[in-house]
């Protein structure tokens, strides 16, 4: 395989990040996480971190080096981390389950698989044009569809952060899957948080990143939408990745060639010393028992 990738997440205007990505591949398959933890239940961090942790370590256990089925490793995945997150709450007794929006995709043979549950984004950009993108689990969506608002408005609408669907809410949620998209030399795959294309229009996500390079477009993308959001910024985050069939032109590429058959490359953000500056109110020992805690829901449901 030969693409490009680039992801980073920022606090923009808030306290602290409850969004996570991560990424992994192998010589033969690529798996790109983005989960934004709902702020109006308690730990969304924590929902976000187990849901991005679990995904990539499933990645890992079964890249070998390609997924036997990319759509079940993407259902199972995502489902199971629901698991994990109710797993996490029924230990530390909480009276308010952690619940986080999830986006990924799976890339192998050159085709792009991806599934969501939430308002967290999947963008298939070709030639600066938005080919295919995911549809939102809100209520919001809701009345786009009904014809009752445009989806120019979307972003700014009061109630968009209304979400139907999600991972650890009471009811097991609904992955919503894609159709299979072959890719194209230059076409970019990107995955982010509300906080991101809340402020963007789909044309100027298209347009920035028309000549492919992610390293360069995707940091001057966060700054334009959190200059737009101003001082009430959500957290932003993105990962955006572009497919080569060939590595030229300006940009940093990578190769996986050389790669050995179980050789895995992961980018994933730990949760911990960071989040306990975060919250302030939180032990050393605290921070470590949370992380056990953590670890411990996600083995449980691991294949």
């Amino acid at each position: 395989m030969k693409f490009s990738i680039y992801q980073e997440s920022r606090v923009g205007g808030r306290r602290e990040n409850q969004d996570r990505v991560a990424y992994c591949y192998s010589r033969d398959a690529v798996v790109m996480i983005v989960a934004d933890g709902m702020g109006g239940h308690l730990h969304g961090e924590v929902a976000a971190q187990i849901a991005v942790q679990f995904i990539a370590e499933a990645f890992q256990r079964e890249a070998t080096p390609k997924l036997a089925d990319p759509v079940r490793f993407l259902l199972d995945s995502i489902t199971n981390a629901h698991f994990a997150i109710l797993d996490y709450a029924e230990v530390r007794r909480l009276l308010e389950t952690p619940r986080t929006t999830c986006v990924a995709c799976v890339v192998q043979d050159g085709v792009a698989y991806w599934a969501h549950v939430g308002d967290s984004r999947l963008y298939l950009l070709r030639e600066g044009r938005v080919e295919a993108q995911t549809k939102d689990h809100s209520r919001v969506q809701m009345l786009v569809d009904l014809g009752r608002i445009r989806e120019e408005a979307v972003g700014v609408h009061p109630e968009r952060n209304k979400i139907f669907n999600c991972l650890g809410q009471m009811n097991p949620p609904k992955v919503e899957l894609s159709r299979r998209a072959l890719l194209k030399h230059g076409d970019t795959i990107l995955l982010c948080s509300d906080g991101f294309w809340g402020p963007l229009s789909g044309r100027v996500i298209g347009e920035q990143l028309a000549d492919g390079n992610v390293v360069r477009g995707v940091p001057e993308l966060l700054d334009l939408a959190e200059a737009r959001a101003g001082r009430d910024s959500d957290n932003l985050s993105v990962i955006a990745l572009t497919w080569a069939e060939e590595v030229a032109g300006a940009g940093e590429w990578i190769s996986t060639l050389a790669m050995d058959a179980n050789e895995k490359t992961t980018k994933l953000s730990d949760w911990g010393k960071s989040d306990a500056q975060a919250h302030s109110h939180l032990t050393d020992d605290e921070i470590e028992r949370a992380i056990d805690e953590i670890r411990t829901a996600i083995h449980k449901h691991s294949g």
